[in-house]
């Protein structure tokens, strides 16, 4: 798919019908007056030969990037978003002047839901378009399909979904959360501020929730003396929960602990509020849903649950305000902006960053050269690149309001230092 052919998106809901009207106009050209950044003079391209020695598809005057994320699927729900966000971040750099003084054209690829097509089309966009960064996954599956894939072929990933961790490569920037700036938190939290004592654990069945649910399990157990009621996992795209709903009901937790993503959110929650379960008196902690998962849920059948993430819509910040304007004014009044989404953002102009540090389009060099980039202009207030190539960051916890935002209740006072393998709970 070209950077001008968005046309096959296609989305499910309201939100998605929308942008299938508006995906084939010409990009809206996000300029100074955005407010989010000032246009510099541009300087004169260095040679091309000498900030691409290893045949990336690199001109004098363009560089390519890959999108790679589900636009169709049950994961689309969760993932169109990430693409809206890289796009609008490559269309500002582009009117700054681009990279290097090239500007960024892009090819996007469809992962359709599913972890197989996702590698296939990794190796295309790394070997037959060569391109010098891919923007791409959500799932921690479709992450793990094709990490091989950039580690085999020396690509780079930005990476933008919160994850359990317990990963590390030279090939990826992980603009999320891991497991301990966003489960561990989140769970001391509810512990002290809702009187947590008793959980029970729900997923979809894959790595992120089974290995967030087991970390999960031993904080709860090993640091808060609590318990673990139930525990269950569900298919992706599952939409029948009543059984386990009524288990919940039974076993009467101080806190339902949700991971289920894509789709499923929709049933669930719209599920849950059928059966009577009042999210203004049982306690519902998640760590997969949102704004984006909740404009199909409806804001109706959500509100007063509390989400754990880095960053929520509502956030009172200059960088948040510009970063909102702008991402309407390119998609729509109507759009919502969730934490994946803002993630996803990070990641164009992170590589950008990068490669002027390095003054190259070299995968080895970026490697090399990440460690200690900063963004001070991230809507989420501000992000570094670790060593470990993870980002520090704030943890923020958000109540539901009926609009579909949040109303942050908590927010951690420093940016917690990334460790994606914490000792104790692998």
């Amino acid at each position: 798919m070209s950077s001008n052919d968005d046309n096959s998106m296609k989305f499910s809901s309201t939100r998605r019908k929308l942008l299938m009207g508006i995906a084939a106009m010409p990009a809206i050209p996000m300029l100074a007056s955005s407010g989010l950044f000032s246009t510099p003079a541009l300087a004169q391209a260095p040679a091309t030969s000498a900030v691409n020695t290893t045949g990336l598809a690199v001109t004098d005057t363009e560089v390519t990037v890959g999108i790679l994320h589900s636009v169709t699927g049950t994961m689309a729900i969760s993932e169109t978003g990430s693409v809206q966000a890289e796009k609008l971040a490559i269309e500002q750099i582009n009117a700054m002047g681009g990279v290097l003084g090239r500007k960024i054209k892009y090819i996007q690829e469809d992962g359709a839901s599913d972890w197989p097509t996702f590698a296939e089309k990794a190796k295309k966009l790394l070997v037959n378009d060569k391109v010098a960064a891919v923007m791409g996954c959500w799932t921690s599956a479709s992450r793990k399909a094709v990490l091989p894939v950039f580690e085999q072929y020396n690509g780079m990933l930005y990476y933008p979904t919160f994850y359990e961790g317990l990963e590390q490569s030279k090939n990826v920037i992980y603009t999320g959360q891991e497991a301990t700036q966003q489960i561990l938190a989140g769970l001391d939290w509810v512990n002290k501020e809702k009187g947590g004592k008793s959980f029970y654990l729900i997923g979809s069945d894959y790595i992120w929730p089974r290995t967030s649910m087991k970390i999960a399990r031993k904080h709860i157990e090993a640091k808060l003396g609590g318990k673990v009621s139930g525990e269950e996992y569900f298919p992706l795209g599952h939409t029948q929960f009543n059984s386990v709903i009524n288990k919940i009901k039974l076993t009467k937790p101080d806190v339902i602990y949700a991971a289920v993503v894509g789709g499923s959110n929709v049933a669930f929650y719209k599920q849950l509020k059928a059966a009577g379960i009042d999210l203004s008196k049982q306690t519902l902690l998640t760590i997969s849903v949102t704004e984006d998962e909740i404009d199909g849920i409806g804001g109706e059948n959500f509100v007063n649950a509390y989400s754990c993430m880095k960053y929520f819509q509502s956030l009172d910040n200059p960088n948040n305000k510009d970063f909102v304007a702008a991402f309407k004014k390119m998609w729509g009044e109507k759009t919502v902006i969730g934490d994946v989404t803002q993630a996803a953002y990070l990641g164009p102009w992170l590589w950008k960053m990068t490669v002027e540090k390095a003054g190259s389009f070299d995968i080895d060099k970026i490697a090399e050269a990440s460690a200690g980039i900063e963004f001070s202009k991230a809507p989420e207030g501000y992000v570094k690149i670790h060593p470990n190539h993870h980002l520090w960051s704030k943890t923020r916890v958000g109540q539901a309001q009926a609009d579909g935002q949040f109303k942050v209740v908590f927010e951690t006072p420093e940016l917690i230092e990334p460790d994606p393998f914490p000792k104790g709970y692998q």
